[in-house]
């Protein structure tokens, strides 16, 4: 039995990187013999198991081979007699095609470091074009790697194509589609993201809507390290509930989307709002229980450009709609309707004093 550090770790100690999670290959090991040392199986069905103490993964060695559509479609064969080599041609890209022994010996038989050094994104093999999600997951690493220089190659660029033309794409389950998506927007360079899938003709397929979007709003969301809800925002935003739905995208993210495409003119013409809009912009953000919300919408517009005053002005809007007391309206008797009618109504005044008092010399 060997066990080798694979993959992401491999590759990130190379770039002088962080690492976070490890992953191992166990070669010449069954299964029987993994049980054994006290490592638990992660599913019935596929050989990957659990350190008794550390909890990380280690899989078996395994071949695999194409059996129906989609990223799922494999049968994998795990057996003693698979070799290192056999399991990381399998892999999606030759940087993540290395491994290193305990003794920090690097194992690299398909050009690995050099791509590293190239700052190329390249496939291990033609059997990369087996899996449509390798599409999704390559633009991720473009995403990531981009601020170091790396481009994809052009012949995995073709295969990445021949993918989207294929059909294969659609096989692909918005649970995992929307995996990938949500982590690429959280890279540095997400846009990057974005531009791949279009370059290869995959964004046709899986984002149409986005076709025609303007980047730079998701790019500057990036630059100022923005949640996942107002990078999704500044992509989708307006785009309507189509893309929402085929993803299942979380709640937070399709709210905020749905309401930037709702409010965002008016987000932008701030200043220019009469109190009854103005009004009306809160409460459809219910800014009374979901402030955070609220901020998150004048955050997308700062990413779009929209300027520190109205920004300003839409915050001290929400404060002064927030300060209206309940309690005295109780105190006179209002309830149920009547008291709903009698809050917004002193909500209008108090967003009429405000108004009023930012536009005096």
């Amino acid at each position: 039995m060997q066990i080798y550090k694979v993959g992401g770790a491999v590759r990130d100690r190379l770039l002088g990187r962080t690492v976070t999670d490890i992953d191992w290959v166990v070669v010449g090991a069954t299964t029987e013999q993994m049980h054994a040392l006290g490592y638990r199986p992660v599913g019935a069905d596929f050989p990957v198991f659990l350190h008794p103490k550390t909890g990380e993964e280690y899989a078996l060695a395994r071949t695999e081979r194409k059996s129906g559509r989609g990223y799922g479609g494999f049968v994998f064969h795990a057996s003693p007699d698979v070799t290192l080599e056999q399991d990381l041609i399998r892999r999606d890209l030759t940087i993540n095609a290395m491994a290193e022994d305990d003794a920090g010996q690097l194992s690299d038989p398909y050009n690995g470091q050099k791509d590293l050094s190239d700052r190329i994104l390249r496939h291990v093999s033609p059997a990369f074009a087996e899996d449509p999600l390798r599409v999704l997951r390559v633009a991720r690493f473009a995403a990531r790697y981009a601020e170091l220089g790396f481009t994809v190659a052009l012949e995995t660029l073709a295969l990445m194509r021949e993918l989207s033309e294929s059909g294969e794409l659609e096989a692909l389950t918005p649970e995992r589609s929307w995996k990938e998506i949500s982590r690429a927007l959280m890279e540095n360079q997400p846009h990057v993201f974005v531009q791949v899938l279009r370059d290869c003709g995959a964004l046709n397929v899986l984002m149409p809507e986005v076709a025609t979007v303007n980047l730079e709003p998701l790019a500057q969301a990036a630059r100022h390290e923005q949640p996942l809800s107002v990078r999704w925002a500044c992509l989708a935003g307006g785009l309507g509930k189509g893309i929402n739905e085929r993803f299942k995208v979380p709640r937070d993210c399709q709210e905020l989307a749905m309401l930037v495409g709702q409010y965002g003119e008016d987000g932008q013409r701030a200043l220019e709002l009469s109190a009854e809009r103005l009004l009306e912009l809160l409460q459809g953000f219910d800014v009374y229980r979901r402030p955070q919300r609220f901020e998150e919408f004048i955050q997308v517009g700062e990413m779009k450009a929209l300027g520190r005053a109205q920004a300003d002005y839409l915050r001290g809007a929400a404060d002064a709609a927030r300060g209206v007391a309940v309690k005295p309206l109780v105190e006179a008797g209002f309830t149920g309707q009547q008291l709903g009618e009698a809050l917004k109504a002193e909500r209008l005044k108090a967003l009429q004093s405000y108004s009023r008092s930012r536009t005096l010399p």
